[in-house]
């Protein structure tokens, strides 16, 4: 396999069945100085490789990229392909995909990527930005507004919406905005995150058949709404809800809880 991947190549495989998962590995004062990213790329530091590269969600091929496609992409590629993830560097870098003309996603200059949503999270406004945060882009900011000022202050703040209508993670069908952005950054790979998804989509969607655990999440969801008048401050507590009930997906459901008599008489 090439080491390297043309910006049409690349174009070409992201429409394809099985896309390659994107990575964005530009250093940390070239990433926030720029306005913009690939969308779908995952947000990751590259002095940091050997902790996040066995963390990657599942992929058949991965491409990185950095500011102009040298030493930087070319010594990430290298490591992923020592932890045995065929990896390849996107020649020339954001700069050629720019000049190219193709799509970016829009980001504030100075800062990382950041989201806007309705006030008042429940389940989904909660869920989305754990998933960002996990997984997509750990310095990610979000921001909670009134619903009818979402879309006027994404434009005026440099924000993404998601969870409102006609945006790019929003519900589809019978799918909730956490699926979204499962299927758009290539978390689908990993099976805790696909039991998580039902059980997040069952409680937001009024679905509580799909999982056992929904209602559960659902009635957790509503009383930290009743807990906590700030929304981030809802957030940073439902951030442990959601690692612990991640944790619960991949590791824990095979666990019993048993109470030893025996061991209480003695």
């Amino acid at each position: 396999m090439d080491a390297f991947l043309a910006v049409p190549d690349l174009i070409t495989a992201r429409s394809s069945a099985n896309p390659p998962l994107l990575i964005d590995v530009r250093r940390a004062s070239a990433f926030r100085a720029d306005s913009g990213m690939i969308a779908g790329a995952l947000r990751r530091d590259p002095d940091h490789v050997e902790q996040w590269a066995q963390e990657l969600p599942q992929a058949a091929s991965v491409v990185v990229y950095s500011a102009h496609g040298g030493a930087v992409s070319r010594s990430i590629a290298a490591a992923l392909s020592a932890h045995g993830i065929a990896t390849r560097c996107l020649d020339g870098g954001l700069a050629a995909w720019r000049s190219a003309g193709a799509p970016l996603m829009r980001k504030p200059a100075g800062v990382a990527t950041r989201w806007i949503t309705r006030e008042r999270p429940k389940v989904d406004r909660i869920a989305c930005p754990w998933l960002i945060r996990r997984f997509i882009d750990r310095d990610a900011e979000f921001v909670y507004v009134p619903p009818a000022q979402v879309r006027s202050q994404a434009e005026s703040r440099d924000a993404i919406p998601y969870d409102i209508p006609d945006v790019d993670f929003a519900h589809v069908d019978e799918e909730c905005s956490f699926d979204a952005f499962m299927r758009a950054y290539r978390l689908t790979g990993d099976p805790a995150l696909r039991a998580l998804a039902l059980i997040v989509r069952g409680a937001d969607t009024a679905r509580p058949d799909l999982a056992p655990q929904a209602a559960g999440l659902l009635a957790f969801s509503r009383g930290l709404s009743r807990l906590y008048a700030d929304d981030q401050e809802m957030l940073a507590r439902g951030m442990v809800l959601y690692d612990a009930l991640y944790l619960w997906c991949g590791e824990g459901r095979e666990q019993r809880h048993t109470w030893n008599l025996e061991a209480y008489r003695r």
